[in-house]
């Protein structure tokens, strides 16, 4: 085959659209050790891409060797193992210039002047002087005009334009002290400043600033830290709370080594990680850096080299996992801001989200929506009304926790609230459902079934990691009628199933008697808890034992265990409750990743009286 013709095969493995371009290039700024990119792209880089840079420049020899085929200076000793680059296979520059009209323009440090050199479908002119500052300025014009069949599977420029955005962005992402601009034909789509003065060598603050103006105010106000070591590997960066969440992964940014990568491995342990906080349609905001050893991950397995691989996948999903959990119960029962502000938002009459502009917020909308789930009761839950009230020691106080005495109504009123109670004192308590609190600024609303579904969640499984969950015989053993496949699918998991506190065995061909149940969860609805319980494994089926499905198990337990929305609650009760939220880890959201309570500051109800 022709040169020409090579090049241009080539150039479709790697162009695959202008973001594509937009992408190597900037890469390659970045590899020069620029402190400052601009791109701007006209018609959605169909007709012009420019990015500019101030890197280390290249001289005329190198500007005519960098858009020969696989010519790189990326790969001392020709090391393909210990990659330190973005770029590395030199296809980058001449897969451009086969498809386009191709002008690079450079001035290496310290140089006289600088020099330019064109190229037409893959064509080279001669390196010719120019005028630029230090750096590198690559003009690619007129995309695909020598491969008119590409340019049939161009979407609309404003597409074409949000994609290239969205290759910027990450870079920006995983290069905090780089400045970052991005224009089209007629305006600043962003522009990144590098960190002030108060951030420098603040490596943590840094990059939380940048991901603040890239995924929104929310996000930078709700994330956690993440720094976490393992076997030579170091995991960092940021994870949103689990009540900051979307209905996409479209918020989820993974990096190794500086690189921007989409791998199913880093997304499942993510999806691991958040697994008892989040229903399966919800996804979190993440933002991780994985820094490992070169050799431990091979980067050269995608053509855009937007896919790895590691030598050791379990090492770095366990790393993930445990990183993000012990960040999630750092927290306690902190819950996003959002949830506020959301509420907020719903309470002014005629105004939609009153929140901050960037990421969605997890719960805008009417409240209505704000609440739905399977919270239980009369009022907006799905669960069925057999379902059983909760156990009678359901709001003793975690060990180590002063109960709150007992007082009248006119001493719960002149009570002050404590700092030392986040949460607050318990005031009165709504439609038999929710708790209203006060706190030392502001008010709190919880849903107390929801709460106490998280409470009662969190002591299940750390009864069962450590003694195992203690059963309470019945007086009388139940007999609960079933169809027979769901009784053959309980019978089969019958001693997983007493290991978490029910004990049950066949009883005829339609039938199972149930001996013994989680004595946490008190006076239960025991077939109400074996129906649901068969159509949880009706759902998971048989490839996962019970302890890997832990949440679903567990959860459906907690729910039955937990106090329901419709009943009425003593003073001691609900300050008990509170007071077990502010001890117990992930108590801020239900198993379901919906809130447990809201907290309005005073600020924000003065607001809505126009006070302020």
């Amino acid at each position: 085959m022709p040169p020409d013709l090579v090049n241009r095969i080539a150039a479709g493995e790697v162009v695959e659209r202008p973001a594509s371009a937009v992408k190597e290039l900037v890469e390659n700024a970045l590899d020069a050790g620029a402190s400052r990119v601009e791109v701007m792209l006209r018609e959605g880089g169909r007709s012009l891409i420019l990015v500019e840079d101030d890197g280390g420049g290249m001289t005329p020899s190198e500007l005519e060797l960098a858009v020969e085929r696989h010519a790189t200076s990326k790969l001392p000793d020709d090391d393909l193992v210990h990659i330190a680059t973005l770029g590395f296979r030199g296809e980058a520059l001449p897969s451009i210039a086969a498809v386009s009209r191709l002008t690079l323009t450079s001035r290496k440090a310290g140089a006289d002047s600088a020099w330019s050199l064109a190229l037409e479908a893959g064509a080279k002119g001669k390196p010719q002087p120019a005028a630029l500052a230090q750096g590198t300025r690559v003009e690619v014009r007129d995309l695909f005009f020598a491969t008119p069949a590409r340019l049939k599977f161009l979407k609309a420029p404003r597409t074409e334009l949000g994609h290239a955005e969205e290759v910027v962005k990450r870079l920006a992402m995983a290069h905090p002290e780089v400045a970052f601009t991005l224009r089209d034909e007629t305006r600043v789509l962003f522009r990144f400043q590098p960190p002030g003065a108060d951030l420098i060598g603040d490596q943590t603050g840094a990059r939380l600033a940048r991901l603040g103006a890239i995924m929104g105010r929310d996000f930078q106000e709700n994330a956690l830290a993440l720094d976490a070591r393992r076997e030579g590997l170091r995991l960092t960066g940021h994870a949103g709370l689990p009540t900051l969440n979307r209905a996409t992964s479209d918020q989820q940014f993974l990096f190794v080594n500086g690189r921007p990568v989409r791998d199913r491995l880093l997304q499942g342990a993510v999806r691991g990680a958040y697994q008892d906080f989040l229903a399966r349609d919800r996804h979190p905001l993440v933002a991780l850096f994985l820094e490992l050893p070169p050799e431990e991950v091979d980067v050269n397995v995608h053509p855009a080299k937007a896919e790895v691989r590691f030598r050791d996948p379990g090492l770095v999903r366990g790393l993930i996992v445990g990183a993000i959990r012990h960040a999630l119960a750092e927290a306690g029962h902190r819950a996003s801001t959002t949830v506020a502000q959301a509420a907020l938002g719903a309470l002014q009459a005629g105004s939609g989200y009153g929140g901050s502009l960037g990421a969605e917020p997890a719960f805008a909308g009417a409240p209505s929506r704000f609440f739905q789930g399977n919270y239980g009761g009369p009022r907006g839950g799905t669960l069925p009304h057999r379902l059983a009230e909760a156990a009678a020691e359901a709001f003793a106080p975690l060990e180590g926790f002063d109960r709150p005495s007992a007082r009248g109504v006119g001493e719960a009123e002149t009570a002050s609230p404590s700092s030392a109670y986040p949460l607050g004192v318990a005031r009165g308590q709504l439609h038999e459902t929710y708790i209203v609190a006060q706190t030392a600024d502001g008010i709190v609303i919880v849903d107390q079934h929801a709460a106490h579904e998280r409470l009662v969640y969190e002591r299940m499984k750390q009864a069962l990691a450590e003694t195992g969950v203690a059963r309470q015989g019945l007086l009388i053993p139940e007999v609960v009628e079933l169809e027979e496949p769901a009784v053959a699918r309980l019978v089969a998991r019958a001693a997983e199933l007493a290991e978490l506190g029910l004990v049950l065995e066949g009883f005829g061909p339609g039938a199972v008697v149930v001996r013994e149940v989680p004595a946490m969860l008190g006076p239960t609805d025991a077939k109400g808890l074996v129906r649901d319980l068969a159509d949880e494994l009706a759902a998971m089926g048989e490839a996962l034992s019970l302890k890997e499905r832990l949440e679903h198990v567990c959860g459906t337990m907690a729910c039955h265990g937990s106090v329901r929305a419709g009943r009425r609650l003593t003073q001691p009760e609900m300050d008990a409750l509170l007071r077990q939220m502010e001890a117990t880890p992930h108590s801020g959201q239900c198993n379901h990743g919906r809130p447990t309570y809201v907290e309005l500051k005073l600020a924000d109800i003065e607001r809505l009286f126009g006070r302020r």
